[in-house]
């Protein structure tokens, strides 16, 4: 435990050297008295990140997939600032592939990164949030939650995964003074999903958001209590019209429109630049 325990609010942010977990922890340091604590596999951006932060910062380089990962957090939260009072689940990737093509395989490593890590480790926080309450837990889920698309089945599974689990801690977790607020993404641009396919488009470029109103967002579903938000707000609709008219989803799911919303992912991306292996410049 620290010498004096620090007597703001603690937050933890998982998948925080870019995207909308970076644009999630500079939203947080514009809070009165928050210590932020980052969480995220690439050490050098974490500490890059931390020096520029005007609040007190440390950070946890590590796979979340790891068996030693939560553990690793909760000591580093404990001994260095005694107290949590907000987890913000956001770490996640995906691999676009259909299940004839993908198969297990893929649905199991998605899931591992997108819904596995994040109970793991909330698991592992829980006492520190119920001990530190009031408090809260944000899962960032995504609009693939509540809806499917074609060669993302496995991204959605874990979101809607993430987002099923979230509804049941709100409802356990209550009594205890741990909030759980969900945050629902639609097309984000972000370094693990550039969205080139929409934002290379004029007239579909529109239908993509920005990390810092997720992160607003963010602070929406934690810091103010808010069960679930949208980002942005109209995406709400198509869960709406996921109830009311599923048939008309899927329709368009299986068409042109569907394909073409289907981007490809950072992690994709990555890993067919390591295959082609190093390139003349």
């Amino acid at each position: 435990m620290p010498d004096a325990p620090i007597q703001g609010p603690v937050a933890v942010v998982t998948g925080a050297s870019s995207g909308i977990g970076e644009a999630v922890v500079r939203r947080l340091a514009d809070e009165p008295g928050m210590t932020v604590v980052l969480v995220a596999r690439r050490e050098e951006r974490l500490r890059a990140l931390a020096a520029t932060l005007p609040v007190p910062a440390t950070y946890v380089a590590a796979d979340l997939t790891d068996d030693a990962a939560p553990g690793r957090v909760r000591d580093h939260v404990l001994e260095l600032h005694g107290r949590l009072t907000l987890l913000v689940n956001n770490a996640g990737a995906s691999w676009r592939a259909t299940f004839a093509e993908g198969g297990y395989a893929n649905v199991r490593r998605t899931m591992d990164v997108n819904f596995d890590a994040a109970v793991r480790l909330t698991e592992a926080l829980l006492p520190a949030l119920r001990s530190s309450a009031p408090s809260a837990i944000v899962n960032v889920s995504s609009t693939s939650g509540r809806i499917a698309r074609p060669r993302a089945g496995a991204y959605s599974a874990s979101k809607f995964a993430l987002a099923g689990w979230s509804d049941a801690l709100y409802a356990e977790e209550r009594a205890h003074g741990v909030h759980v607020g969900l945050v629902l993404p639609g097309y984000v641009e972000t370094e693990g999903f550039p969205a080139r396919e929409l934002t290379s488009r004029p007239l579909l470029r529109w239908i993509v958001s920005t990390p810092e109103k997720a992160a607003e967002a963010v602070v929406d579903a934690g810091l103010r209590g808010k069960p679930e938000r949208y980002v942005p707000r109209p995406y709400g609709l198509i869960a709406v019209a996921r109830i009311l008219a599923p048939w008309l989803l899927r329709q368009v799911g299986r068409g042109r429109i569907g394909a073409t919303l289907t981007t490809s992912t950072g992690a994709e991306l990555s890993e067919a630049e390591e295959e082609a292996g190093p390139r003349a410049h």
